[in-house]
């Protein structure tokens, strides 16, 4: 098989990227906005030694998984990838990437049967970040270049972020924006048309400060659930001493400080730790990384419990080998990315830990971006 060559196949899967995966001259071969089922003619444009991408030009069967996308942007626009998709379809799909990526990069022969959270599939975005473009109006980048794709709706945002892209005709600041809405709350980064930056939220029953130029999940129904999950994992440990690691604002911290005699938080944002002492309260806080300060606390003693939120790489490896050998008897992992968390679980479940439950939480309909919730036991 070269760079130009015409097969015919059908997609058998959905890749952790979006695309769908079909077989042909003995290789996995991806394209962009196909459904499994979906039986097409297409071109290899892409080529590497076990691997191709192909561009789709006759759909020959439909899928009956597919669906009729609610943007008129969709396929321009780089904002989703599965509106192609129904929504049980988008859902299934990502079980089988989490539960592939648990079986591939695991090592796990059974992983635990995976629960999926399903989400409002529109309206529910309540995080975006507008980037600059023609004229200085906002958008979101372009699916295949660099280029701002102008907006004026986005029927997964928020409805308050529905109604300043409706309604906004101002440019944006240089380096784009960053909005955060949920009913009557509207923030943005830098004081765009005089919007503040920050402002409480009510998750739950309590209130979290945030800043919309700061991480915080972008789906509040989910992130409520996901509250709701660590809380419940927390059950199982005495209630000792509790960590939050990668803790971000603090947001899990919030919560769990009503569990726990004791609460250690580590963020190296200083501006997110500054949250963080607004939102947990009485706590020790760590301004660094949290493979630095977790060691320290776990040799102290009377850590029961600890919730770890880290970026899309996952832990660093020299925690996830300190946590293995160890950790507190109850670790919550809450993970963005599904082959970090595998290779992660397989580290920790390497050492004293099992893997007592998976839980994904579609924070991003739409897309193919997995949130999950791992809890180990030792």
């Amino acid at each position: 098989m070269v760079t130009g060559d015409s097969f015919s196949a059908e997609v058998e899967s959905i890749a952790s990227d979006g695309s769908g995966v079909a077989r042909a001259g003995g290789m996995a071969v991806f394209l962009e906005m196909t459904a499994p089922g979906d039986i097409v003619s297409a071109r290899i444009t892409e080529l590497h030694r076990s691997w191709a991408r192909a561009r789709v030009e006759t759909l020959e069967s439909p899928s009956p998984l597919r669906a009729e996308p609610a943007c008129p942007a969709y396929g321009s626009c780089g904002g989703c990838s599965l509106q192609h998709l129904s929504y049980e379809a988008q859902l299934a799909a990502k079980k089988a990437i989490l539960r592939d990526a648990f079986t591939r990069i695991g090592g796990f022969r059974e992983p635990p049967e995976i629960t999926a959270l399903p989400s409002p599939a529109w309206g529910c975005r309540n995080r975006v970040r507008l980037h600059r473009g023609a004229g200085g109006l906002p958008g979101f980048k372009g699916r295949r270049s660099g280029e701002v794709w102008p907006l004026r709706d986005c029927p997964v945002a928020d409805p308050g972020i529905r109604r300043l892209l409706a309604e906004t005709g101002e440019a944006l600041p240089e380096d784009g924006v960053t909005l955060y809405s949920r009913g009557e709350l509207l923030l943005a980064e830098g004081r765009w048309r005089e919007l503040p930056p920050r402002g409480r939220l009510r998750l739950l029953d309590r209130d979290i400060s945030l800043d919309a130029g700061l991480f915080f999940q972008s789906n509040a129904p989910m992130q409520e659930a996901l509250i709701r999950g660590v809380l419940a994992a927390a059950e199982g440990a005495a209630p000792g001493g509790a960590a939050d690691l990668y803790s971000g604002v603090g947001v899990f911290a919030a919560f769990l400080r009503d569990r726990f005699e004791r609460l250690f938080l580590a963020e190296q944002n200083p501006a997110a730790l500054a949250l963080a002492r607004e939102n947990a309260g009485e706590a020790e806080f760590f301004a660094g990384p949290s493979e630095k300060a977790a060691p320290a606390w776990l040799r102290r003693g009377g850590l029961s419990f600890i919730v770890a939120d880290p970026p899309r790489g996952g832990l660093a490896r020299s925690l996830a080998e300190s946590l293995a050998a160890a950790g507190p008897e109850v670790l919550a992992y809450v993970s963005c990315n599904a082959a970090s968390l595998a290779r992660d679980a397989r580290i920790l479940c390497g050492g004293a830990y099992a893997l007592k439950s998976l839980t994904l939480y579609d924070f991003y309909p739409q897309t193919a971006h997995i949130e999950s919730l791992a809890v180990f036991i030792r």
